[in-house]
Order: C-alpha cells, then structure tokens, then sequence
C-alpha cells in the first residue's frame, strides 16, 4: 500500500472533496425534500452502490475508455441526463399521495430512490473520470499491492466517505422536511422544488463539457 504519508494526504483530499456541496448531495437534499428522509437515505445507498460500478471500471482500466472514445462518453453523458430530466419531471409532477396506510408509501418510495439512484450514479461518466484522474495520484506502483488492488482500495474508501457526507446532508434536509410536512401545501411544494433540482442536475449534465 501507499506511505503513511500519501495515505494521510489521500483521506484529507478525499474528505475536503465529499463534504464541499456538489451534485451528489443536491440529488440527495433532493430526495429527501421531496420524498423524506428515507428516501433521501435509500438515495444515498443507491448512490454508493453505484459508485462501485466506476471504482470497479477505474480499477479495470475501463474508465480510460472514456477519453479514448468521445463518442461513448457523450453516449453515457446524454443517457444520465435524460434519465435525471424524467425523474424530475415525474416527481414534479406526480400527484400527492393519498391514503390511510402513510408508511407503504414510504417503503415504496424508498425502493424506487434507491434503485432511481443506482442506476442514476451508473450513468454518470463524470464521476468515472473522477476516479480516472483522482485515484492513481495516491498509487504506490512500489508497493505490494497490484495497482488495480490499491485502486479497488482507494476507491472503495472514496465511495464511503462521500456516502458519509450524503447521509449528513439527508439528515440535515430531514430537520426542515419534518416540520414542513405538517402542511400540505409545504409537502406539494417541496415534491416540486425536489423534482426541479433533479432536472437542474440533468441539464447541467449535459451541458458540462470533459
């Protein structure tokens, strides 16, 4: 493995990176605003088990495909922000839930944010070139350890510790939402509100340029 020394620089640059605002915690502030905070936290472990999509292709090499093959970046890029603007749009514009059985809701709620998650965070490609660019910084090719190992190392610590911070920012979303929740009005306004912010990610999306 890596120094004590490159470690220790690995995890300060690994934390002050998950705990600045970016996409991530938007998506699951998100969540949580529209849906609740399980929601919001099924959203975060989606997320995560997402990201183990890139840290696997990162350690393979299959995430250098990206910048070998424009055209399938632009591929990836376009078909995560699609799919980011039709959740949007449908959380935007999904009727309130109605009903005596209020924790069904939720439990269904939560399964769809998580699997909403994996599959968003899949096809997110910047976050494949993030680790392209992030994780060899902090490899030792020295060391014991195949470089791919310390990079599967590496990327599963950077995963958890950025899921860390998304499940700070839902708690941190869930104190507002608890007390707006007594209003109806505040709760239909908060589903939109959330639904706006995941069609402002996927445009943002698709415009960012590699």
């Amino acid at each position: 493995m890596p120094s004590t020394d490159l470690l220790l620089a690995f995890l300060l640059t690994t934390i002050m990176f998950a705990f600045l605002p970016g996409p991530a915690m938007l998506y699951t502030a998100a969540q949580t605003i529209a849906r609740g905070r399980r929601s919001g936290l099924m959203a975060a472990l989606g997320i995560q088990i997402g990201g183990y999509v890139h840290v696997v292709a990162a350690a393979a090499g299959l995430s250098a495909l990206f910048h070998a093959v424009p055209v399938l970046y632009a591929i990836v890029k376009f078909a995560g922000a699609a799919y980011l603007v039709f959740l949007g749009l449908r959380l935007f514009f999904r009727k309130p839930e109605a009903g005596s059985e209020p924790a069904r809701p939720a439990a269904q709620d939560g399964r769809r944010a998580f699997f909403e998650s994996v599959s968003v965070e899949a096809l997110n490609p910047k976050t494949a070139l993030f680790f392209l660019a992030f994780l060899p910084q902090f490899v030792d090719a020295a060391a014991t350890l195949p470089i791919w190992a310390q990079l599967l190392i590496l990327g599963t610590i950077v995963n958890l510790i950025f899921s860390l911070a998304d499940v700070v920012c839902v708690l941190l979303a869930g104190l507002v939402v608890t007390r707006l929740r007594r209003s109806g009005r505040a709760q239909r306004l908060m589903q939109r509100a959330g639904g706006a912010v995941l069609v402002g990610l996927g445009v943002n999306l698709a415009l960012h340029r590699s």
